[in-house]
């Protein structure tokens, strides 16, 4: 499967997919005006992806400093992919980036781990002084 980079815009994470190491990274702020838009194609080749997976060791790693509500709902849909996957006998570890003094991301994460327990999860604060 072809890897897939999305260059980073003001209101866009940067997409940064490489299928054939499998790693997966977004990094960036997401305020899309259509977060369906934005992230249908991106959701659609991850599922193709994960399709093709078995036994695979995948890493996601997620750096998002700002997300909106209609953001939220698409991520937490590739979230239950990447679950899904590792229901299905993938190892899927999913790195969470954020400030360290950023509560808001720290609990979203906490969210995330609660919600997606076969994710193997890790959190990572960040000093960013």
């Amino acid at each position: 499967m072809e890897n897939l980079f999305i260059a980073a815009t003001p209101s866009t994470p940067e997409v940064d997919f490489r299928f054939d190491q499998h790693t997966l990274s977004l990094k960036g702020e997401s305020y899309p005006e259509n977060a369906t838009s934005f992230y249908g194609g991106v959701l659609e080749r991850v599922r193709q992806y994960l399709a093709g997976c078995t036994g695979t060791e995948i890493r996601i790693n997620v750096s998002l400093a700002y997300f909106n509500s209609s953001s939220t709902k698409l991520l937490f849909s590739m979230f239950d992919a990447f679950n899904q996957a590792a229901l299905a006998g993938n190892e899927v570890s999913l790195n969470w980036f954020h400030d360290e003094d950023d509560e808001t991301l720290f609990e979203f994460g906490q969210e995330i781990h609660q919600d997606y327990p076969a994710l193997r999860f890790t959190d990572v604060p960040v000093n960013t002084d």
